[in-house]
C-alpha cells in the first residue's frame, strides 16, 4: 500500500489484533474481489523515536509478511503497526506474531461477517 487514504479506509473499517509488539489492522475484500492482497507497514516515531530502530522494524516486518503475503486471501488489506516492543524483538518473535495475530484477526472477521 502506497497511499495513505488506502492506510486510513483499512485501519477504519478493517478488524484489528494486537499484542505488546504488534497491531494488525485486517480487512477482506468483498465478493468477487480477485485484487491481489496488500501490505502496508506503520511505525510510529512516538512509538520509536530513533529513526534506525523504526526503519529496522519496518524492514524486518515487511520481510516477514512477503513470506506470508501468498497465504492472504485476494482482496485482503493489512495494516501492520510496530509498538515499543518491536524494537529489539528478533524476527523470530514478530514472525510469531504476526502468524497468531493474522489467524486472530481472520476469525473475528469471519464471525463478524455471519452476523
Amino acid at each position: 500500500m502506497a497511499r495513505g487514504e488506502d492506510f486510513t479506509s483499512v485501519i477504519r473499517q478493517g478488524t484489528r489484533c494486537g499484542n505488546r509488539r504488534l497491531v494488525v489492522h485486517y480487512h477482506a475484500g468483498g465478493r468477487g474481489d480477485d485484487s491481489p492482497a496488500l501490505v502496508g507497514v506503520v511505525v510510529p516515531k512516538k512509538q520509536i523515536p530513533l529513526a534506525t530502530h523504526r526503519n529496522r522494524v519496518k524492514r524486518r516486518v515487511r520481510a516477514l509478511m512477503a513470506q506470508r503475503i501468498g497465504a492472504l486471501e485476494p482482496g485482503v488489506r493489512v495494516v501492520v503497526r510496530g509498538l515499543a516492543g518491536a524494537d529489539g524483538a528478533d524476527s523470530s518473535i514478530l514472525g510469531k506474531d504476526l502468524d497468531r495475530l493474522l489467524t486472530r484477526c481472520r476469525e473475528r472477521q469471519a464471525q463478524g461477517s455471519r452476523r
